[in-house]
């Protein structure tokens, strides 16, 4: 009985926890007009064009992320607005604040390597590397930890 009642508490569940995701997807498409690729329950990616993508990871238990990453040498200033407004999107924290400690956080990466900012209660956090194809920049934002 117990075990019976157990998965029926999982399958009512679900459907919620893939809405929820599916109201950040919906809400980061919307902000940036980013078209988006794979996605899973709790996961999403997406597309800005040949040298720009978007990751979302959606919280649920945990804090939901965005993340953006570019290949080239240094993002130009329409990453980080689209970063921005992605951020807002998922943390609801104002575009300019998570625009201004990207900019930061990835100044200070390029010096080394990963660097974060805390802003406006998230957490920006942004590497750069030389991968295979070339260099690459990695931002990303987080919800605080702390829901209460």
């Amino acid at each position: 009985m117990r075990a019976l009642l157990a998965l029926l508490l999982v399958i009512a569940c679900g459907p919620a926890l893939a809405d929820d995701c599916g109201d950040l997807i919906g809400r980061v498409t919307a902000e940036t007009r980013a078209e988006v690729g794979d996605r899973s329950l709790d996961y999403a990616t997406f597309t800005l064009g040949p040298d720009t993508t978007l990751t979302l990871a959606c919280g649920g238990a945990h804090p939901s992320s965005v993340g953006a990453q570019f290949r080239g040498e240094a993002p130009p200033d329409s990453y980080y607005a689209l970063f921005g407004r992605a951020g807002q999107a998922v943390t609801g924290v104002a575009a300019g604040v998570i625009e201004a400690a990207a900019h930061r956080a990835r100044d200070a990466a390029s010096r080394l390597r990963h660097s974060n900012v805390d802003a406006g209660g998230v957490r920006v956090t942004c590497s750069v590397s030389q991968a295979e194809k070339g260099p690459l920049t990695l931002c990303a934002v987080i919800e605080s930890a702390d829901r209460s």
